[in-house]
């Protein structure tokens, strides 16, 4: 056999090694452009938080000219004071007279009938009230029987109910943990407390919160707009690692509901809202929530935003698409704030963004089918929910953007950033709970200690809890007060 026979069979095989080889190569070019494709997220393009941003990775901010300002406060702004408590709740007054005049040092007399006030604010030494039960056990001159008397119920525990309040105050609204709050009540009360004790104060706690927490559930459920968001979260051990959880959130203008679940699927969300929910519902493109009508739901513009900046960010035919979408989104939100500060009328709104409409849609399509794969992607994922995009036009009351939502599970989101999460699902019901009432009772400008030693006392007693819903005589009285 001539070495000219075997050509052909070694050219074969060069083709099948350079296939195999080509084949590899545009392997190793998407990997290349997806790692290239994640450095470039940030917080703009992304649902990656501002805090993972490294240094200058966020987004480019226009250069302007330098200002020489001083530092501290500017001209302009109103001055803000301390001001001085009414003279009927001050508890000390010190006369201060001038003896002499400064001028010629002769004696001075009389009385100054509006002299000026100065005040200072101090603290009583802060010290723990202890109240001691003895139980007499008394003989029956009769029969001989022992009695002895029993402590009431609502002090069988070692702690009080404002100082079980405050435990949990700590926890759920300051974000300490069980050791620190056994520091702070050691330093500033004087009371020590085991971590075990506090713990045990949590449930208590929580079994209390139980009866206001579902009440104010069932009115969010009939609320007219909710706002919903869920985040990751950790509860428990699972092969040696962190248990995977999500944290939800529902959230009407004054109550807001979280919840603490296994799972990120759409049974959560129906839990909580029902499966009839009838009213306004404001969300990000989570598929969870897409068994509502969407007629009736909102998607979050501030997420659109992101997926705009990304089409910008991978550049090609996707970029020049999302630079038009960004305008047609930057031309909408500056008519929207106008519409909200009450300088341009809704009708007139109304009109414009039909044009905006027409015109994100037609983006939307010729992004879809352009050549950049997860650009398409993400804008037919965007298209399917189409009728989602635009329900703020007509309806006021509905705002464009879930920041609503992101703004009350910010509270969660910093808890899970220090804690960890929750280590049993016992610990998860207190956490959603009480984020639940320190929440709310924020939104309702309510005071959080005065209504967790009621409900603690409540349950102590076997009484009606406390209510959270905003129109409760509980929340008039506490507005009341205020």
């Amino acid at each position: 056999m001539s070495p000219f026979e075997s050509i052909p069979a070694q050219v074969v095989q060069l083709q099948v090694l350079l296939g195999a080889a080509l084949t590899r190569i545009r392997q190793l070019e998407q990997e290349n452009a997806q790692l290239r494709e994640r450095l470039r997220q940030n917080s703009t393009n992304s649902s990656r938080p501002p805090s993972s941003d490294a240094p200058g990775a966020a987004r480019a901010k226009k250069k302007r000219k330098r200002r020489r300002r001083h530092p501290g406060g500017q001209p302009g702004p109103p001055k803000h004071e301390r001001e001085l408590v009414p003279s009927e709740s001050v508890q000390r007054v010190v006369e201060l007279m001038p003896e002499r005049c400064q001028h010629c040092q002769r004696e001075l007399k009389g009385k100054d009938a509006e002299p000026q006030r100065h005040q200072v604010v101090e603290l009583d030494p802060v010290k723990a009230l202890v109240t001691e039960y003895r139980s007499h056990q008394l003989k029956c001159a009769f029969c001989g029987m022992l009695t002895r008397a029993e402590v009431p119920r609502e002090a069988r525990s070692a702690f009080g109910e404002r100082l079980g309040a405050s435990m949990s105050l700590l926890v759920g609204k300051y974000r300490l943990s069980k050791r620190l709050v056994c520091e702070v009540l050691s330093d500033i009360v004087g009371v020590h407390v085991s971590v075990g004790s506090v713990s045990n104060l949590e449930q208590q706690m929580s079994a209390a919160l139980k009866a206001p927490v579902e009440q104010a559930q069932e009115h969010v459920r009939n609320a007219a707009v909710v706002n919903a968001d869920e985040t990751g979260w950790a509860q428990g051990v699972k092969e040696g690692r962190a248990a995977r959880a999500w944290l939800w959130v529902v959230a009407s203008a004054l109550v807001v509901v979280f919840r603490i679940a296994t799972s990120r699927g759409s049974q959560v969300i129906k839990a909580l809202l029902g499966e009839d929910f009838l009213g306004w519902l404001i969300t990000d493109r989570w598929s969870a929530y897409g068994g509502y009508d969407a007629g009736l739901r909102q998607l979050c513009w501030s997420h659109l935003t992101r997926d705009f900046q990304g089409f910008i960010d991978r550049g090609g035919q996707g970029g020049r698409i999302g630079s038009k979408l960004m305008a047609e989104r930057n031309r909408m939100f500056k008519w929207w704030h106008r519409v909200r500060d009450g300088t341009l009328e809704r009708r007139m709104f109304q009109q414009r963004m039909s044009k905006v409409e027409r015109k994100v849609g037609e983006l939307l399509r010729q992004a879809q089918a352009c050549g950049e794969k997860k650009t398409a992607g993400i804008a037919r994922q965007i298209l399917r929910l189409e009728k989602c995009l635009w329900v703020f036009v007509d309806v006021p009351g509905v705002e464009p953007t879930n920041n609503y939502g992101e703004r009350t599970i910010r509270q969660g989101v910093i808890y899970r950033k220090i804690s960890f999460g929750t280590r049993s699902e016992r610990g998860s019901r207190f956490i959603e709970r009480i984020l639940t009432v320190v929440t709310t009772l924020k939104q309702q400008k309510r005071n959080p200690l005065e209504f967790l030693t009621a409900a603690l006392g409540a349950y102590r007693r076997g009484l009606p809890p406390p209510s959270l819903l905003p129109g409760s005589a509980s929340a008039q009285a506490a507005s009341g007060a205020a």
